[in-house]
């Protein structure tokens, strides 16, 4: 178990890192922007992104 998750997290550095290494004025942007968000904002689009990786998860097995 441990292999996959270390994987997992592996690949989840290099997608965070993508975008800052790619367009970091436009990444820099974004993330001002969330900064400006409300708390329920933000947790609405933490709770969006974990049901959307569950989801994924449900379908890829």
């Amino acid at each position: 178990m441990w292999p996959t998750l270390l994987t997992a997290f592996a690949l989840m550095l290099v997608l965070e890192g993508l975008m800052p290494f790619i367009a970091p004025k436009a990444w820099r942007e974004t993330f001002r922007r969330i900064t400006e968000l409300s708390n329920g904002q933000i947790r609405f689009l933490g709770l969006s992104s974990i049901l959307a990786g569950i989801i994924l998860l449900f379908i890829l097995n």
